[in-house]
């Protein structure tokens, strides 16, 4: 698994790719959250277009990215989600506290003036 962020307005972009399991979730939401707090961003979105597998230490780890967020009155979001992903979403209820978007430019432009 690899992680990039980087930081662009007040949002950090999240940048994952490989299997999102119980091996690499601890490792993932650690740097996630170091990046965070080194940003001094208020939102964070990430982006899926290659990941190809997330069980439900993902889910664990995103709930725990939008906690932090919410913390600082952010958001958190996530973009270019494969189908088999969006079934995770969808069933775990992911989609009703983080907001999707097909890429990364539609979920800036959605968290533009905050």
């Amino acid at each position: 698994m690899k992680l990039k962020s980087r930081k662009k307005y007040n949002t950090l972009l999240v940048t994952l790719s490989g299997d999102i399991d119980h091996h690499s979730a601890q490792e993932i939401s650690e740097g996630i959250a170091r990046d965070f707090r080194h940003s001094h961003c208020k939102n964070i979105i990430i982006n899926f277009s290659d990941v190809s597998f997330m069980d439900s230490s993902g889910i664990g780890m995103l709930i725990g990215r939008y906690k932090e967020t919410e913390i600082f009155g952010g958001r958190l979001a996530a973009v270019s989600i494969s189908r088999e992903l969006m079934k995770i979403f969808k069933v775990s209820g992911l989609y009703k506290i983080i907001n999707c978007y097909d890429n990364e430019n539609l979920a800036l432009e959605a968290f533009r003036g905050e």
